[in-house]
């Protein structure tokens, strides 16, 4: 194993040309799975001109827009971060409406959210129709080691130190759920793809001997 740096927009290319190839038969289900401060979401959105530029429709779905009703999420609190760790994402509408459909044998009707945290309602988006070869950036935390099923894992890894560090103040309430997860689940045993961000401009690449993880 070794790792490897490179930039940021290297890093976009080399994703974009792996998923490319890896979707050419079918759809494909793809987690970029982070905390807030590996910045997933950015990762993801960057991903979908060049998967375009390829031939490949590309979607990208932030979890942030599948979080349950308030009603729901914040019933042990506001800043609880059990509740942050278990409950918050809707992980069966997260399912029904953009894995299943997007998986081998789902139509390809998929929604790109759900639910308005802001306005705490339906968010009333449109469904998208995807067709074979299109790929599913779905970003976000606590993407693993639930109910949600993935064709390719894509995981940002930061240490303690720098998670700490780089969390903003009003979220560091949040700190002990990513610790659980990384104790409970080990996330980055489910990646394809692990990239060290612990500097989000000098991100790393963790390969094997014989290619990335």
């Amino acid at each position: 194993m070794r790792v490897r740096p490179i930039s940021p927009a290297l890093l976009v290319h080399e994703l974009a040309e792996r998923l490319a190839g890896a979707a050419s038969s079918r759809r494909l289900r793809v987690a970029v799975d982070g905390a807030p401060a590996a910045h997933p979401d950015h990762l993801a959105d960057a991903l979908v001109d060049p998967l375009r530029a390829l031939g490949h429709p590309a979607l990208h779905v932030r979890a942030e827009d599948f979080l349950r009703p308030a009603s729901l999420r914040l019933e042990r609190g506001r800043t609880n971060p059990d509740a942050y760790y278990e409950s918050w994402t809707d992980e069966a509408g997260l399912r029904r409406e953009v894995l299943e459909p997007a998986g081998p044998a789902g139509p390809g009707r998929v929604l790109p959210s759900l639910w308005d945290a802001r306005a705490d309602r339906a968010s009333r988006a449109a469904y998208v129709d995807l067709p074979v070869g299109a790929v599913v950036l779905v970003s976000g935390a606590f993407l693993l080691g639930g109910g949600l099923t993935f064709d390719v894992v894509v995981h940002l890894e930061m240490s303690a130190a720098a998670l700490h560090r780089r969390t903003e103040p009003q979220l560091a309430w949040t700190l002990p759920a990513f610790d659980r997860y990384a104790a409970e689940v080990a996330p980055a045993t489910f990646a394809d793809v692990l990239v060290r961000v612990d500097d989000p401009h000098r991100p790393a690449l963790v390969e094997c001997l014989d290619g990335p993880v």
